[in-house]
């Protein structure tokens, strides 16, 4: 009597395959935010060979070899991809199903002081705007942005207007890098972001936009953009950029997503 394929497939091998399912979907799409897709399928075929040959043929010479490589290229790979491993599980503790951890410690009267220091980012980005002096502004969300933090000049000032069209005006030696705002604080100016390659970019965009939008697919900041040429205002979330965008669509798109996102 022949064994029925259902009896020898479980819940448990369902549940297996999800989640593996899962986690390569994860990895493919870290992968490709940043420019490393052709190694992902590098080592998937890798492993997928080493699988088919060890496990499946039962040859153990090369099964054997290639296993020992596999050990070797895990720690390989930890080494090579650090930041964005690091920016995986940061995604993970990021996620709307665990932030009622963060929720626990927060107090009450923080929810209304969440969009108080909002206006004076704004109202530099209508003076900015007018003097057509360029800017790179980023809002920290509820993913933490120390790393990147750490490549420009520590300020953890206020935020005020005065403060912020100073740190941008164009002999300041910090005006070309971005202006990290965490917590309702400027916490530091003149930082380093990762440029996005994406080729859908218009190509009269500067490497202001193009570094909104790598901050924008590396994490769930905004990025706010003031054009050196045009005074133009963008902005950058969840890797999609928002192009001229007026001073009250400003205020009323970033206000929606702090306030969506505090009530997550």
């Amino acid at each position: 009597m022949g064994i029925s394929f259902f009896s020898l497939f479980s819940l448990k091998d369902l549940v297996d395959i999800v989640l593996v399912g899962t986690l390569l979907f994860y990895i493919y799409r870290l992968m490709k935010d940043s420019g490393s897709l052709n190694v992902f399928f590098g080592v998937l075929a890798f492993v997928i060979a080493w699988v088919v040959m060890y496990k499946i043929m039962d040859m153990r010479l090369i099964g054997t070899i290639m296993d020992k490589f596999i050990d070797i290229g895990l720690f390989i790979l930890v080494i090579l991809f650090q930041d964005q491993i690091r920016q995986f599980l940061s995604q993970i503790g990021s996620h709307k199903g665990l932030r009622f951890l963060n929720k626990l410690f927060k107090r009450a009267d923080d929810e209304g002081k969440a969009i108080a220091w909002l206006q004076p980012i704004v109202m530099s980005c209508m003076s900015l705007s007018k003097s057509k002096t360029g800017a790179l502004i980023v809002i920290e969300q509820s993913m933490p942005l120390t790393d990147y933090e750490r490549t420009g000049d520590m300020i953890n000032a206020d935020i005020n207007s005065r403060l912020i069209e100073n740190i941008f005006f164009k002999n300041s030696p910090l005006h070309d890098g971005a202006m990290i705002v965490a917590n309702g604080k400027i916490v530091s100016a003149g930082c380093i972001l990762p440029v996005s390659h994406d080729t859908s970019i218009p190509r009269y965009l500067g490497l202001r936009h193009r570094s909104a939008k790598g901050i924008a697919q590396a994490t769930d900041a905004i990025a706010i953009i003031v054009s050196e040429e045009t005074g133009n205002i963008s902005y950058a979330y969840k890797g999609e950029l928002y192009i001229n965008v007026s001073n009250i669509d400003l205020d009323h798109a970033i206000t929606a997503i702090i306030t969506e996102n505090n009530q997550q």
